[in-house]
């Protein structure tokens, strides 16, 4: 059997060229057609999501001290890889568990469609499991370059990718599926679109753990003074703020998880322009800020600004206006201004920035969910944010005090003067200038 355009012209896919179908595929076009269109929008927005993972190597690799700069890049590249690995083990079917909705349940490997599977024999109800996988399995990433940022330049390698393991394997799988899993912060009406809180402030809040135990770095916070400690290469974290930028569309656009329908393809160009102005929104509301407050405009706080109002929307990114976009996004650049000082005054050490951008940010955007969805109640997005903020902040507590006791966590004081990528790795990202 044949589709030809004229039938796609109907189901709202005009744009979309003849498809060929196996005469003995029983489903008709309206199964069929979703189900191919929401496994390419789950393709191409994981494409989106996979390059954050390098707009976090290079916002971190740009904001880190030359001497820190090979370790940044390998940590980044280690995690998306055991990320990978880990959610293929357990995390993607302990995230996913089918009719459990309880709070705690390791699922198994996740095994992917038949080569070749027919129209009569595969899952049409949604998309393939391959293409799910994926998106879902660049999410689990991004949250662990959130850590990745704020503990750098006095961190282990291997205790930090240990704690890898455990936070994509089982940490980020077991309180996802509360929600995404359709576990019971979902049936509480908890709402959270694209992971403000799923994604967002559990790398903020394993962040924070991480931060308190290592301690900040030697000399950040002396004489009751704050010692700024420039990083490498602006130039290189504007462009990872731009890749991440870019690769929020996919985070967010791609979590409509349908594209079947006119109202489907509508819906992700509308989230993709709400993400985009509160992006604008946080960025433009950053640099005026610092303008005010330091008679000069700040570029890693407009960075972090961009980054804040994405944050800020992600948890509902398809109802509001684009002027509801822009403020919610502004107000994410304003606690990214106020709030970084203000972890300085605590003595909490985040080189990147990490914890306001993701954490703050986050409980922020989905708090601000109930302006625009008519659904949630704020008692329900409070609670959401307290279930997850216990639970990934109490584990990671744990899991990190565990890692200093068994085999410490943080480097030598020399180690650390010298730098990571010769103390770590024996080698460093920038060798022609480090000899003087």
């Amino acid at each position: 059997m044949k589709l030809t355009k004229s039938l796609l012209v109907g189901a709202g896919l005009a744009a979309l060229p003849t498809l060929a179908l196996a005469q003995d595929a029983a489903p008709g076009f309206d199964e069929i057609g979703p189900y191919i269109m929401t496994t390419l929008l789950f393709c191409m927005a994981g494409f989106l999501v996979f390059f954050m993972a390098a707009g976090f190597a290079m916002l971190e690799g740009g904001l880190v001290r030359s001497k820190n700069v090979t370790m940044q890049m390998t940590k980044n590249i280690a995690l998306f890889s055991i990320a990978a690995i880990m959610y293929w083990l357990v995390g993607f079917n302990t995230m996913y568990p089918g009719d459990f909705n309880g709070y705690f349940a390791i699922g198994g490997q996740t095994v992917l469609d038949a080569v070749g599977v027919s129209a009569a024999d595969a899952a049409l109800d949604y998309a393939s499991v391959g293409s799910d996988f994926f998106f879902q399995l660049v999410f689990v990433a991004a949250t662990a370059s959130i850590v990745s940022g704020a503990v750098a330049e006095r961190i282990k390698l291997w205790p930090f990718l240990i704690f890898v393991i455990v936070l994509t394997g089982f940490m980020y799988p077991i309180s996802g599926s509360w929600q995404w899993g359709g576990g019971w912060l979902s049936e509480a009406g908890f709402s959270d679109f694209a992971g403000s809180t799923v994604v967002h402030s559990v790398g903020g809040w394993a962040a924070l753990a991480g931060v308190i135990v290592l301690g900040p770095r030697l000399g950040k916070y002396k004489d009751g003074k704050v010692n700024p400690m420039p990083g490498s290469n602006l130039a290189l974290a504007t462009l990872g703020t731009f890749i991440l930028w870019l690769g929020w569309f996919g985070f967010n656009g791609g979590s409509q998880l349908a594209m079947g329908t006119v109202g489907d393809v509508s819906d992700v160009s509308r989230i993709f322009a709400n993400t985009n102005m509160a992006a604008a929104a946080g960025a433009v509301t950053a640099l005026i800020l610092t303008q005010v407050l330091y008679k000069k405009p700040d570029l890693t706080m407009v960075l972090n600004g961009a980054l804040a109002g994405l944050v800020s929307i992600t948890a509902e990114p398809l109802a509001p206006t684009l002027f509801g976009s822009l403020w919610i996004g502004a107000v994410g650049g304003i606690i990214v201004v106020l709030s970084i000082p203000m972890l300085d005054k605590l003595k909490l050490d985040d080189v990147v920035g990490a914890i306001p951008v993701h954490l703050f940010a986050g409980i922020w955007g989905t708090i601000a969910v109930v302006f625009y969805n008519s659904d949630a109640s704020l008692f329900t997005q409070i609670k959401g944010i307290l279930a997850y903020g216990v639970f990934t902040f109490v584990a990671s507590l744990i899991v990190w005090f565990i890692l200093k006791a068994a085999m410490g966590i943080r480097v030598s004081e020399e180690d650390e003067i010298n730098g990571l990528d010769m103390a770590e790795l024996g080698m460093e990202a920038y060798p022609e200038f480090s000899k003087g």
